[in-house]
């Protein structure tokens, strides 16, 4: 285990359960990217709202990534506020989409709240800030 502190030793955020949630962000960044690269390449004009929130997505996607796989003191602050902004995200686009479909006419990774994913994205940032919580540093 890597110590961050004297006496006070650090759970990687990637290993064992962790590898599993770093690929799961690593396929919806690598979704989330690829689908708003093309939406905004090919038919911007028709949701911009819409797609700029899933170009939105992506980025946090791929920084929840990067933190998660890292797993560093700093990484693990990155994370956190990645996956909270992701927390705020989904619920928010996720309410909004339903409460107002015409600011939507065409769907985002978080309209729905990720429905056209399966909910994973609802589900998905309640995880990762489990697993941050879980393994936290400090004594075991």
């Amino acid at each position: 285990m890597a110590e961050t502190e004297p006496g006070l030793p650090q759970r990687s955020t990637a290993a064992g359960f962790g590898r599993v949630l770093v690929v799961v962000y690593a396929i919806f960044a690598v979704a989330a990217t690829a689908r708003s690269v093309l939406q905004i390449a090919t038919r911007f004009d028709e949701a911009p709202l819409a797609y700029a929130l899933s170009a939105v997505a992506a980025v946090v996607y791929v920084v929840a990534t990067v933190a998660l796989a890292r797993g560093d003191r700093t990484s693990r602050r990155v994370a956190v506020v990645a996956i909270s902004v992701e927390l705020v995200g989904v619920l928010t686009v996720g309410a909004l989409s339903l409460l107002d479909s015409t600011a939507f006419p065409a769907a985002s990774v978080w309209s729905g709240f990720g429905s056209g994913y399966g909910f994973v994205p609802l589900v998905l940032p309640f995880v990762g800030l489990w697993w941050l919580w879980r393994t936290r540093p400090g004594e075991r």
